[in-house]
């Protein structure tokens, strides 16, 4: 160490006696690729030999003491305007035949090659294969170890960009330098390198890893907006435990965010999959309070986001859906198409957005796919959406698609007759395409999760044809195809558990009541019971039940007796903040009256909000009697 210090000192008075040119030489302000004879007979100011060749160049803070030095060297700034200006390659490798260039002066060129490149879209080989290029290189490897931090940095980048081989030599000797400095970068030149490498490189770059290291260990040095959306967005999904901190610094920076800036962290945690809870709810509340007028872009990529990890905020969609209404009308197919599908993901019903984008698909039928067509009415299935000029718009949706339901992939034609049935717009052609044997023969016997979907679509579009499409002649599935699927180990909630409970003293037997019946229609009743024309309730075990099966018993029904189905309904049922069924649950409410029954319709919303049993036990005995009074009624 002393001897180190001996040798900086000795160097640093010798540099005493060296005088630094006073004027620069007049040829280094001629352009490029003129006055060649002048520029190569240009002579080396005695600094410059100094300055290539110092020892100090080896201290660790060697680049603070040379940009110092090199700044005081007009000849040395020259040639670095002469490189920022240089607008061909051309012009680039002139500088470096006419001039004897350091190290970072040859970084410079090669950093500027690259934008060029990017600028112009050149083309690289003949830019590598030029042995001007080759000089260069040569140059940054023998005094590798004297280029700028900040140079060396842009370096690495630049020659990544412009696609030199990363087995060379000379592209390891840069990496192993960047590597060996990590320690001394600066925590934005570390941000600048991770974000370069996780979209050049992957995951699975080393110089990635330590980088990433490195970031971790100093994240408290996180400072300014961008550089923390840039690290959320492009660095994040390589170290979980970074993204963590980024979190936190997110937080805390949560109201400095402008939107463009929390769209780009939504989408980051989206794409992650990183369901943030508190950071959503500060971003959301910030974006509701601050930010009034929002781009489509902006609308769009937000409501993407929401959708995507399931986080609720009605003032947040609320806001969108008005925001998006006046832009509808100018939006193209595919944004149209992904708007709704978001809406549905999070189960959010704006009539007025929902209804301009019936107009929009009816103004714009000519450009849009059968795709984007399915994509609207599988949206308006589930948010069980019916337009308020129906036939218009279900008479263009059936002349376009009609034709073309032979082109359409099975799951996606299968998804398409299922939510036209939850719709009730399913017709003959619909049914008889995906109800016929050779269509379904290939989901028998396959076990897997996604044919097991697929046959409990089929199933209910069966129970629509047959319960709610009197015309319909068949084909019809087979009787084996609707025997139920075995229960998956649901958890049981907590209105499940406590409808039970009060059901015994409505019932009154356990003969007298049927739990959880899966039914052939391919809906599940949660509680049955068979009451006679006094309201009383009659052992269930002995008579038919056309609606299983398996049936029990034999006999019908007495004169006047009734199937009674008592359907729960969950929080997750709904649409968002309202008391309407979601399209799939409000179909198989219809199937099971269809089917027979009386429906008794049990929400969490009142049931949960009763806390003795028999309050509850009298709320069933009260559903009930009003069911069939007003079934009587009618």
């Amino acid at each position: 160490m002393a001897a180190r210090l001996v040798r900086r000192c000795c160097w640093r008075h010798f540099g005493a006696f060296v005088s630094t040119p006073s004027a620069v030489p007049a040829s280094l302000l001629v352009p490029a690729g003129k006055a060649a004879t002048a520029a190569r007979a240009l002579p080396q100011a005695p600094f410059t030999l100094f300055h290539t060749s110092s020892p100090s160049s080896w201290a660790d803070g060697f680049s603070v003491k040379e940009q110092v030095e090199d700044s005081r060297n007009p000849e040395h700034k020259v040639i670095g305007e002469l490189i920022e200006t240089a607008t061909s390659p051309q012009e680039l490798f002139q500088l470096s035949e006419f001039h004897a260039l350091n190290s970072n002066q040859a970084s410079l060129i090669i950093t500027q090659l690259s934008r060029l490149v990017v600028e112009k879209n050149l083309e690289t080989e003949s830019i590598l294969r030029d042995e001007r290029f080759q000089r260069l290189i040569g140059i940054t490897d023998s005094q590798i170890s004297q280029v700028w931090n900040n140079t060396l940095v842009n370096l690495l980048k630049s020659l990544c960009s412009l696609g030199l081989d990363s087995n060379r030599r000379e592209m390891q000797s840069v990496e192993q330098e960047v590597l060996w400095r990590l320690r001394r970068l600066t925590f934005r030149q570390l941000t600048s390198l991770a974000e370069f490498l996780a979209v050049k490189q992957g995951k699975e770059s080393r110089l990635l890893n330590e980088v990433i290291k490195k970031l971790e260990l100093r994240w408290t040095e996180l400072e300014g907006t961008r550089t923390v959306v840039t690290l959320m967005g492009k660095v994040g999904h390589v170290s979980p435990a970074l993204m963590d901190r980024l979190e936190d610094k997110a937080l805390e920076l949560a109201e400095q965010f402008n939107p463009d800036d929390i769209r780009k962290i939504t989408l980051a945690l989206a794409y992650q999959n990183r369901r943030c809870v508190p950071l959503l709810r500060a971003l959301s509340y910030h974006l509701i309070q601050k930010h009034s007028e929002l781009s489509l872009s902006v609308l769009m990529d937000l409501i993407f986001a929401y959708g995507k990890l399931n986080f609720h905020q009605p003032q947040v969609f609320q806001k969108i859906a008005t925001d998006l209404h006046p832009h509808v009308s100018t939006m193209t197919p595919i944004e149209v198409t992904r708007c709704i599908r978001s809406f549905a993901l999070l189960k959010w019903l704006s009539l007025p957005l929902c209804e301009a984008i019936v107009q929009y698909a009816l103004d714009n039928t000519k450009q849009l796919s059968v795709t984007h067509l399915c994509s609207i009415i599988l949206s308006f299935a589930r948010l069980n959406f019916q337009p308020s000029g129906s036939e218009d718009f279900f008479n263009m949706v059936h002349e376009e698609l009609q034709s073309q339901l032979d082109s359409l992939e099975p799951h996606l034609l299968t998804d398409l007759v299922w939510s036209l049935c939850v719709l009730q717009q399913a017709k003959a052609p619909y049914l008889q395409r995906v109800l016929a044997p050779d269509f379904h023969a290939r989901i028998r016997g396959d076990q897997s999760l996604k044919a097991q979907n697929l046959r409990l679509k089929l199933i209910h579009i069966n129970a629509a044809a047959k319960l709610e499409s009197p015309d319909y002649r068949g084909p019809f599935l087979p009787a084996e195809m609707l025997s139920p699927a075995e229960p998956a180990g649901e958890k049981v909630t907590l209105l499940q558990s406590s409808l039970r409970e009060a059901l015994a003293g409505v019932l009154g037997s356990r003969e007298n009541g049927r739990f959880d019946a899966r039914t052939i229609y391919g809906w599940q009743i949660d509680a049955e019971m068979v009451v006679n024309s006094e309201n009383k309730p009659l052992p269930l075990k002995d008579f038919a039940a056309p609606h299983l099966f398996r049936s029990e018993g034999t006999k019908p029904l007495p004169l006047g007796a009734r199937r009674v189905a008592f359907l729960r309904w969950e929080f997750p049922n709904f649409s968002n903040r309202s008391k309407d069924l979601l399209g799939r649950y409000a179909a198989a409410r219809r199937h099971v009256q269809a089917a027979g029954f009386l429906v008794v319709d049990v929400p969490h919303y009142e049931f949960l909000e009763l806390k003795l049993e028999r309050q509850r036990t009298a709320y069933l005995k009260d559903k009930l009697n009003k069911a069939m009074a007003k079934e009587m009624a009618s």
